[in-house]
């Protein structure tokens, strides 16, 4: 009895793999044998990288809170302390689309988180 090879399931693997190297530099988006490898490294950083994109944009909307905090006269860590001390539970991402969309609302809520901070320091 022949060997049965299954052919069109090892083309259309290698089909598979060589359409997701495509843009690929030299051999590895041409030859099966090393675009096996440059695909499966690919996936392995696409993989890493959705989870470092969250850490990058974090860092993002604090450098946006912390310039537009310095423009009102405050610290970014005296800020979040304040925000911690008024009470106010808004995130990261939100102070920092106020503070490029609506910076009269932001400037409301620096002065509040001031107000906590003077508070606080009169307290103890």
């Amino acid at each position: 009895m022949p060997r049965a090879t299954n052919s069109p399931a090892s083309r259309a693997r290698r089909k598979r793999t060589l359409l997701r190297a495509k843009g690929f530099r030299g051999f590895r988006s041409k030859l099966f044998r090393y675009a096996k490898d440059a695909v499966r490294k690919a996936q392995q950083y696409e993989y890493r990288d959705r989870k470092k994109r969250k850490g990058q944009f974090r860092r993002l909307w604090t450098q946006r809170i912390n310039a537009a905090v310095r423009a009102e006269g405050m610290s970014y860590s005296r800020f979040i302390e304040g925000l911690k001390a008024a009470g106010i539970e808004a995130d990261r991402k939100i102070l920092s689309d106020l503070a490029i969309t609506d910076p009269a609302a932001f400037s409301a809520i620096v002065a509040q988180a001031k107000q906590a901070l003077e508070n606080k320091a009169k307290a103890s």
